[in-house]
């Protein structure tokens, strides 16, 4: 029997939130944190798992940056919103519902604004919350470390990249075992 707060496959959605242009030269692990998450959308993409992208204010902000973005299908439009809860957006929340998943793995940024405040609300809805905290940044660590904190406090649970995928698979006998495995070394 799988523990409640193990992954699984079947009711699982990825989340990426804001991860925009315009933040590119205003946190220091950007490049770093946006490539961890174009791996973890790529693994998605050999995994089937539904994604989800969102953008804070676009025509402002820029786009989702380009390494994720190639990694996505050419088809998956990212969701625009103005509340910094992705789940101010209506689209979202169809979107999230229309993937009938009850297990979240969110990452991306600002971990103490926009992922904070998604993070409450979906928590808020009664999903559970998989942090991967490798894949989630601010501009400032100390207000990235509080964000986390917070979360977990309110019952999100931390994980990472590796964690989460091998979760997903299960077992080395799972058709993309060697795909993941040579996507993570």
């Amino acid at each position: 029997m799988q523990h409640k707060n193990t992954l699984d496959l079947q009711h699982t959605a990825l989340v990426i939130i804001d991860m925009q242009e315009a933040f590119r030269s205003k946190i220091s692990d950007f490049a770093e944190t946006a490539a961890r998450i174009a791996l973890v959308a790529h693994a998605a993409q050999l995994l089937s798992l539904p994604v989800i992208v969102t953008e804070q204010y676009p025509r402002g902000l820029g786009h989702t940056a380009d390494e994720i973005r190639a990694v996505l299908p050419p088809a998956l439009e990212a969701i625009e919103k103005t509340a910094f809860s992705s789940c101010g957006a209506q689209s979202f929340i169809n979107e999230l519902e229309r993937t009938r998943a009850r297990h979240i793995i969110v990452c991306g940024i600002e971990a103490h604004i926009c992922v904070n405040q998604t993070t409450h609300d979906l928590l808020a809805r009664g999903l559970t919350v998989h942090l991967l905290t490798d894949c989630i940044t601010a501009r400032s660590q100390n207000n990235k470390q509080v964000a986390l904190s917070k979360m977990q406090m309110s019952g999100a649970i931390p994980s990472s990249t590796e964690m989460a995928l091998f979760e997903l698979i299960r077992d080395a006998k799972h058709e993309q075992f060697k795909a993941i495995q040579n996507l993570i070394k």
